[in-house]
């Protein structure tokens, strides 16, 4: 009697087409049938449809396929919770700071293999006002990079548009100030950031605090005092290696949930997205996705 051959995997492959590199996506669908992956393609209009389109078609597919940028890998974690799915990532952004974290390779064929290969982690995955990310959800500065940067820089410019963009916002940067919560103790802050993270790198390869870890249940917070300005050239390699928690005019703090309140309700960027505001509830849900990694 012949052997009955094994099912093939059946993947929802969710596109991002405004991604930076969007139109690499389906040049690796013939990667991912070799592997014995039957795939179904969609292009979303926004990542909000992408976790809807997950959520209510989980049935139909045994994993996720997501194609697109930190922001859109972020939007489409609340469709995969509900969904129970596993996910694969393709990364197609600028920053690509989850691919980072998880030693996803940048090569698009390479990143297929490992979703061919099937091993598979539980990762953590951050929450603020109810909005999911990956990498760090931050106020101040980096919200602010976030709000002038376009998707035409992006593609113009890759990753190096993040770092002229925030030379642009350090020029015009004001201090504010804000109350930060952590179990019972209350932090008062003059600031220019606040940043909370949940995995490890964020910023296009900046790492948020050298023993971080998007396995660990826990997230990384830290504040930047504006008397640090003129150090911040002095400061940056210790930003890129998470060691700046050494240097006075940075606060910094773990725990599993934060509040954080300013006087005037400020903008929240999450993963590269404006999401939220203040007053901000930030709060890591252990082990809540699983996702393809090497």
């Amino acid at each position: 009697m012949a052997a009955t051959p094994p099912a093939r995997r059946r993947a929802l492959m969710l596109v991002n087409p405004n991604a930076r590199r969007g139109s690499e996506a389906l040049r690796v669908v013939d990667r991912l049938l070799a592997g014995g992956l039957s795939v179904t393609i969609e292009h979303f209009a926004s990542p909000a449809e992408a976790a809807a389109d997950i959520a209510r078609r989980s049935a139909e597919f045994d994993l996720v396929v997501v194609a697109g940028g930190d922001g859109t890998v972020a939007a489409a974690a609340a469709g995969l919770r509900q969904a129970g799915l596993p996910m694969g990532v393709l990364p197609l952004g600028t920053a690509n700071d989850l691919a980072r974290t998880l030693a996803i390779p940048l090569d698009l064929r390479a990143a297929a293999d490992v979703i061919v290969a099937g091993r598979t982690e539980r990762i953590d995955l951050g929450e603020v006002n109810g909005h999911p990310f990956f990498n760090v959800a931050s106020l101040g500065l980096s919200a602010e990079v976030a709000q002038r940067l376009s998707r035409e820089d992006k593609r113009r410019f890759g990753p190096l548009a993040y770092a002229l963009r925030a030379f642009q916002v350090l020029a015009t940067a004001r201090p504010f100030e804000a109350e930060i919560r952590v179990r019972d103790q209350v932090i008062r802050v003059r600031t220019l950031q606040i940043a909370v993270g949940n995995g490890r790198h964020y910023g296009g390869g900046q790492v948020v605090h050298q023993h971080a870890s998007i396995v660990d249940g826990r997230l990384d917070l830290y504040s930047l005092d504006p008397r640090a300005v003129w150090k911040l050239a002095l400061m940056f390699d210790r930003f890129r290696r998470g060691e700046h928690g050494v240097w006075a005019e940075v606060e910094t703090a773990r725990c599993f949930e934060f509040d954080v309140r300013t006087r005037k309700p400020r903008p929240v960027n999450a993963d590269g997205d404006i999401v939220t505001e203040t007053p901000a509830h930030f709060v890591v849900r252990p082990a809540a996705i699983e996702v393809f990694v090497p």
